[in-house]
């Protein structure tokens, strides 16, 4: 089969692995309290940006509840508590009436006077974080709140970022990370499966499938899963579009198969932090073009491709190592 074929197929095969329908209409619920004049600039935030009006299913994701009835408000479907406040009315809220919940409570506290201030972490199930922004806006909450946010939406992303267009860049972002950590594995059990005998008969059958299909199907579905989240229906035009993202990925796995031969201990880190660095340029390069109607530029891919390579050495080499170690 020749090369264009053969991506074709798997352009079909990554459309058809999504299953758009179900995973767009998946249930959630974000349940909003605080001052009121907060809670409704904060959901109009989170339901602007439809280019076709709102769903009607989007205002029912965000739910404006009573902390004092807040025990009736959870169900499986809810996901977590914004509670939203203005400077001191911290001191007096009753966070304890919302503990029983078992959601994390995100506090938002709108304070122009006073220097942002942002946990980490996002705050685990039955506990509080507090954030301090300037104002209500995208640029203000899209660097920690809402990437936290998503952080606990495991499972639903597609139909957050459906359904809420503020969120979808932090949705792009996760998505985008679970798919480089798979092609990482896959990479990096390949090599090794070249490389350590009893590995090569555990992993076989990843080694035979061949890493470089393998890898360019996870990078497909993630430009499908992204399209999603954008509002895109799963096309195969549409994602032929988005080929020219992946085409430099099969000259970075030519060339990590290749130094893996060469440099048998550093390859399999070197082939990891290829197919890393690569996933994460196709996910941020669809990303970027569903924001912004157009594709990177060559520069600004491989900027972000080096970036990412760097920091995944880093990683993929102390990984493998640990687990080189932990064979002897």
């Amino acid at each position: 089969m020749s090369a264009g074929a053969e991506l074709f197929t798997l352009v079909r095969k990554g459309v058809a692995a999504t299953n758009f329908g179900a995973e767009a209409r998946k249930p959630f619920r974000f349940l909003l309290c605080g001052d009121p004049g907060l809670v409704a600039e904060f959901r109009a935030l989170l339901l602007s940006g439809h280019s076709e009006g709102v769903p009607f299913d989007a205002p029912a994701t965000l739910e404006t509840i009573d902390p004092s009835r807040s025990a009736s408000a959870a169900g499986p479907d809810a996901r977590c508590v914004i509670f939203l406040a203005r400077p001191g009315d911290l001191a007096g809220a009753r966070l304890d009436l919302l503990q029983p919940l078992h959601l994390p409570i995100f506090v938002v506290t709108v304070d122009p006077a006073v220097t942002e201030s942002h946990p980490s972490s996002a705050p685990a199930a039955g506990e509080a974080a507090e954030y301090i922004v300037p104002q209500i806006d995208r640029d203000s909450l899209r660097h920690r709140l809402f990437p936290h946010l998503i952080d606990h939406c495991k499972g639903i992303e597609i139909a957050v970022g459906r359904r809420l267009p503020p969120l979808r860049e932090a949705v792009a972002n996760k998505l985008t990370r679970n798919a480089a950590t798979s092609a990482l594995w896959v990479a990096g059990a390949s090599a090794l499966a070249d490389h350590i005998p009893v590995l090569g008969l555990v992993l076989g059958a990843v080694a035979s499938a061949g890493d470089m299909v393998a890898i360019t199907g996870i990078q497909i579905v993630l430009m499908v899963q992204i399209g999603a989240a954008y509002g895109k229906d799963p096309d195969v035009h549409r994602i032929w579009e988005l080929l020219p993202v992946v085409g430099g990925g099969f000259g970075w796995r030519a060339l990590s198969r290749e130094l893996a031969g060469f440099v048998p201990v550093a390859g399999v880190a070197i082939k990891a932090a290829i197919a890393y660095a690569g996933t994460i340029v196709v996910g941020e390069g669809s990303a970027f073009y569903y924001e912004h109607g157009r594709h990177m530029t060559a520069a600004q891919a491989a900027a972000l491709y080096d970036e990412k390579k760097r920091n995944a050495m880093v990683f993929s080499r102390d990984l493998f190592t640990r687990f080189k170690r932990s064979g002897k």
